[in-house]
């Protein structure tokens, strides 16, 4: 019955750590019991002790369950992808077609765009969302840094590697690596990454022994992949190998009717994270911004709305546009 009760939880999502008490128990009779999902299993008469501790450590468990739970909603929150117009809506669909698979994904767009929400979106809505989602920024990464940043290394393998290093494959393995800006990184942390893709190996720098991994990759790049290529600047290859599923996050710019949902979105969120009061917009506050360039994209809007928050009246009407919103940040 506790079983049949714990499954019915379990199928809602509540964890209910059960712990089945029998004096009618056997060694068959346990493992079945722990099968079906039972988080312990104590034969009458009872050893207090025993019966505390699992008591203890069932209730830990629960606790760390639902801890766990609620990060992992905070997370899937803060990579919500903000928006109702028709481009995101494709993004949408496109997302829901083509997490659960295995496909690897090439994200294009402007800087500031939301490049990074669509692959953490990817990542939650796939089979491998409780392995890790690792990024890399290859942007950001020396050239010749970024070939240990992924594969890891061995010790000695250069002057300051002073002991084995697992890289960002190996740390991700189960789950998904995303190689943002990957148009910056070199010719020669290409072709390790084509082999890798291939063979699903890695070798650590400076070491000779295959590891296998096990990883999605998706990746960003705000740059023109087919012109890099024509220069020599980017692998053909590894762009086929990159870019089985191609998803174009538009400018904000060509969704300006997302712009009131957005505004409301960052006022709420700022307020909370800032400690601020939340101010609302007036209506023609709204239009003037919907009716600015936006060469920053939804990064640019971000931080207009933080100021505005922090330095304008409430409610923020156009003086408080014309006077802050058109500072560059």
């Amino acid at each position: 019955m506790a079983l049949m009760f714990y499954k019915k939880a379990k199928e809602k999502e509540i964890f209910v750590p059960v712990i089945l008490l029998t004096g009618h128990g056997n060694v068959a009779i346990a493992v079945e019991a722990m099968k079906l999902g039972a988080y312990d299993f104590i034969l009458k008469p009872p050893d207090l002790n025993r019966l505390l501790n699992a008591v203890r450590h069932a209730l830990e468990t629960k606790e760390l369950v639902t801890e766990n739970k609620i990060l992992k909603n905070k997370i899937i929150k803060k990579y919500t992808i903000i928006g109702e117009s028709k481009e995101i809506d494709e993004i949408h669909n496109l997302i829901e077609k083509v997490a659960p698979t295995e496909a690897r994904v090439l994200i294009t767009g402007g800087n500031g765009t939301g490049k990074e929400l669509v692959a953490h979106q990817l990542h939650q809505k796939s089979a491998r969302n409780r392995a890790p989602f690792v990024e890399v920024n290859c942007a950001a990464i020396p050239s010749d840094l970024i070939e240990s940043e992924l594969f890891g290394h061995v010790k000695g393998a250069f002057t300051s590697a002073v002991k084995d290093r697992a890289g960002k494959f190996e740390i991700a393995d189960g789950g998904t690596v995303f190689l943002d800006e990957v148009a910056d990184m070199s010719l020669a942390a290409q072709a390790k990454v084509l082999r890798a893709l291939q063979e699903s190996k890695i070798q650590r720098v400076g070491g000779e022994k295959d590891i296998k991994v096990d990883v999605r990759i998706i990746s960003a790049t705000n740059k023109d992949l087919s012109k890099e290529i024509a220069e020599g600047k980017f692998r053909e290859d590894l762009y086929h190998r990159l870019a089985v599923i191609l998803i174009k996050v538009p400018l904000l710019s060509e969704r300006k009717t997302d712009i009131p949902l957005l505004v409301e979105h960052f006022t709420h969120t700022l307020s909370k994270e800032q400690g601020v009061e939340e101010k609302s917009f007036s209506k023609d506050a709204v239009k003037m911004l919907m009716d600015y360039p936006w060469t920053g994209n939804i990064r640019e809007l971000r931080n207009v709305v933080e100021r505005l928050m922090i330095l304008g009246e409430n409610p923020i009407t156009e003086n408080d546009i014309k006077q802050f919103a058109s500072k560059q940040n």
